[in-house]
């Protein structure tokens, strides 16, 4: 999917959180909260695609109702900082894969 399919308003970078190899809960996260994981029709714990100003990343979505509306939080996501603007896209598994050999 690219980067500009549907319907994907932008969210603030507010934090980010960087996980050590013995923490318990570790790997790319993003937090935001209810409306706007509703607004992109996603719930928490699916796996979502985030694109920032270098990179993209599948991640896991977590809700965190203590984030306002437009803002988000990255753990373990690389490319991203504080303050940079990232777009968030629903993963779509099923819609069919496109042959590229034709």
């Amino acid at each position: 999917m690219r980067r500009d399919d549907g319907y994907t308003p932008p969210l603030q970078i507010v934090g980010f959180l960087a996980t050590t190899r013995g923490d318990p809960d570790r790997g790319p996260v993003i937090l935001m909260n209810s409306d706007e994981a509703r607004l992109r029709l996603m719930q928490d714990g699916e796996l979502v695609w985030v694109y920032g100003p270098r990179r993209h990343e599948l991640v896991e979505l977590r809700i965190d109702e203590a984030l306002r509306r437009g803002e988000a939080v990255l753990r373990d996501v690389a490319g991203a900082s504080l303050t940079e603007i990232v777009r968030v896209i629903k993963v779509e598994t099923d819609a069919p894969r496109r042959n590229n050999l034709a």
